[in-house]
């Protein structure tokens, strides 16, 4: 049944727009789909071949779809890049949001969030390095890019306020210091756990000459050093 067939009749304006408002949903979802497919595409052909050596003609092939189809949806690579960038920060978000949501004291759940941070970290590599590689700002938007980009921007917003959240709750129930400034205190966080990690990945087979301690080792001495730090005296 078309759209015509419905303006031929004496349907009422109200069954008409809901007629409309459902083909555009169904558009929509259609259009959700295909961006993830695709996504899941370059996800692949990226974290195979690295972002350099990739080309749309090989996300085009691995999506089972015409260029032209890729271009209807993404313009080029970096727009790509900039949409595997957001679902890995998502994917991030929905690990701390967990931690927020569960048990404990707000110092407790800043520890938590570490912990997530270091098993995301190993967990999902590929995933750790893109978000690591936008926050260095090794590629820059173009003004095709810049919309997907922005949207970046609001999801790592979004995960700095989950730990500054999780900051200000440990400052009201008593278990972290209240002269802590949160948001600062959560960007200086990230900063050191993203040097932790990535010490961990550099330098552990330099650490087999010392009997003493284990590379692992490292992680659980900086969260006891970021407890001692923030814990009331």
């Amino acid at each position: 049944m078309t759209i015509s067939h419905f303006m031929n009749q004496s349907y009422s304006q109200d069954v008409l727009e809901r007629y409309i408002m459902g083909i555009k949903e169904r558009r929509d979802r259609e259009k959700v789909q295909r961006q993830n497919d695709i996504l899941d595409a370059a996800e692949k052909v990226f974290f195979e071949k690295g972002y350099n050596a990739a080309t749309m003609d090989d996300v085009a092939e691995e999506a089972e779809l015409s260029k032209g189809t890729l271009y209807l949806y993404f313009k080029n690579r970096e727009e790509l890049y900039f949409g595997l960038t957001h679902r890995a920060l998502l994917n991030l978000r929905d690990r701390f949001q967990k931690v927020l949501d569960g048990d404990g004291t707000g110092l407790e759940k800043v520890t938590k969030i570490g912990r997530a941070f270091h098993a995301y970290s190993q967990e999902e590599p590929d995933y750790y390095k893109t978000i690591a590689q936008f926050e260095m700002a090794q590629l820059g938007a173009t003004s095709e890019g810049q919309e997907v980009e922005q949207k970046c921007h609001q999801a790592g917003k979004g995960v700095m306020e989950q730990v500054a959240a999780a900051i200000i709750q440990g400052i009201e129930d008593g278990s972290i210091r209240k002269d802590v400034h949160p948001l600062k205190t959560a960007f200086l966080l990230q900063g050191l756990s993203n040097g932790v990690i990535q010490l961990m990945a550099r330098e552990g087979k330099h650490v087999d000459a010392f009997e003493d301690f284990e590379m692992d080792d490292l992680m659980d001495e900086f969260i006891q050093m970021m407890i001692r730090a923030l814990e009331p005296n």
